[in-house]
């Protein structure tokens, strides 16, 4: 492999895990200064990038995978579950943990996934709980108590109804990583989350058409933020992901992914100015130390770069 080569695959993940980070914070603000609808969003996110997806499987990989999953009843069943309680569901929860907190909370709990992975093959009795397994839920456990309550037992320092859709999306993420194996394993990550999203898109829909929005009122920039959530946010920061693969090993993908968390909690602090506590950040440096050992040690199957597919 050539040195550019790595180099070009080094900026690729590097961009796609800072556009997947401040592509929360951008959608932050659009919900709390424009007023835009969260279910308006995330249907209109979903459709216009998963159908961009496909259009870059189309035009530069194998095309024929993306009517090949359908010809299987069994795969298509499958696609379609995924897309709606695996790729809806993370989408809708981690937009909807944004609009009722703030995209730094929101990232970081989503990020509990790999831990509810591991506590749910455990439960299953499909893997033997290790001593680094231990230390990574004691890190999960221990940061999000910072993060949550600042350091304080008289009460929570973020809302509960984030914390909640917070949880939830976690929960989701591991949902989305587990069921997502057989799929991806047969064919390309383009084709498989390019239809989730456009599945997930289009049942959206029906509760709140992307067409049906009084957009009129915007100021320009909100037009600007729109376009780099849909666009750079989800639709580049996956394709870019995936590229970085051709040129780099899965962990180092995996641990530059890490960025997505730090980009989120920095832009929606100093960006946003939203309040962050000193027992906050603390929290935040445990959940991102736990990300890191999962990364640099290697995590359980189906669990390493799970954040980095869910959050287009």
């Amino acid at each position: 492999m050539s040195q550019k080569s790595r180099t070009t695959g080094l900026l690729l993940v590097m961009s796609g895990a800072v556009f997947w980070g401040v592509g929360g914070t951008v959608s932050q603000k659009l919900f709390q200064q424009y007023g835009i609808e969260v279910n308006w969003l995330v249907s209109t996110r979903l459709l216009i990038a998963g159908i961009l997806l496909l259009a870059v499987q189309f035009l530069w990989k194998d095309r024929s995978q993306i009517l090949d999953v359908w010809r299987n009843k069994a795969t298509a069943f499958r696609l379609v579950l995924f897309g709606l309680l695996g790729m809806l569901a993370v989408q809708y929860t981690y937009m909807a943990s944004i609009d009722h907190g703030n995209a730094a909370v929101a990232t970081l709990l989503q990020y509990l996934a790999p831990v509810m992975i591991i506590v749910y093959t455990v439960l299953r009795k499909q893997a033997i709980l290790s001593s680094r397994d231990i230390m990574t839920v004691i890190l999960a456990l221990g940061g999000c108590f910072l993060l949550l309550t600042n350091g304080s037992l008289a009460g929570l320092s973020v809302p509960m109804p984030a914390v909640v859709w917070g949880v939830l999306s976690g929960v989701s993420l591991a949902f989305y990583t587990l069921y997502a194996v057989p799929l991806l394993a047969r064919f390309d990550s383009l084709v498989i989350v390019g239809w989730a999203m456009t599945i997930g898109g289009a049942a959206l829909s029906f509760i709140h058409p992307p067409w049906r929005a009084d957009l009129a009122g915007l100021p320009p920039e909100a037009y600007g933020y729109l376009v780099f959530v849909i666009l750079f946010g989800t639709m580049l920061a996956f394709w870019f992901y995936i590229e970085s693969l051709q040129s780099l090993a899965p962990k180092e993908t995996s641990l530059l992914g890490s960025l997505e968390p730090l980009a989120a909690v920095l832009t929606t602090v100093f960006w946003l100015g939203e309040p962050f506590g000193l027992f906050q950040w603390l929290g935040t440096g445990c959940l991102i130390g736990m990300i890191l050992m999962l990364a640099l040690t290697g995590s359980r199957k189906g669990t390493g770069g799970a954040q980095q597919a869910a959050d287009l």
